[in-house]
């Protein structure tokens, strides 16, 4: 059984910078555009999103292809939340899948239709229950 994903956020003292560890060992950050207050020093939130759902959608795509021994040489992943503005419910994001290398169409189709298994899009477009509490 894998471990338990788990990640710490901290707010730093510059404004708005938050730094990330999780218990694998890695560590990044978010920050907020400057016209919002930040100082753009990392992704936004929503862009940490984005950059999840994209190296899920990558990964499985490639795992996929390789296990079935096809000729995909790459894949690049465009997402964008709410391209047309905010909705009046819920949100949209749209992704745009390149996948390169020697595919006929029947491949293409089921690697699209792997895309949407990913765990990420399962996750995004599945509930989702939040439990907050404050530690002392």
């Amino acid at each position: 059984m894998s471990a338990i994903a788990t990640v710490k956020a901290v707010l730093e003292d510059t404004p708005y910078l938050v730094s990330f560890t999780d218990d694998l060992g890695h560590t990044w950050s978010a920050d907020e555009p400057t016209e919002v207050g930040g100082g753009n020093a990392a992704p936004s939130p929503e862009r940490l999103i984005l950059s999840g759902l994209g190296a899920c959608t990558a990964i499985t795509i490639k795992m996929v292809a390789a296990r079935k021994q096809w000729a995909l040489t790459g894949v690049e992943v465009e997402l964008q939340l709410n391209p047309d503005g905010k909705p009046a419910a819920g949100n949209d994001i749209v992704r745009r899948i390149t996948l390169q290398g020697d595919l006929n169409d029947e491949q293409r189709a089921q690697l699209l239709k792997v895309a949407n298994a990913c765990p990420m899009h399962k996750l995004l477009s599945g509930e989702i229950r939040i439990h907050s509490e404050l530690q002392a």
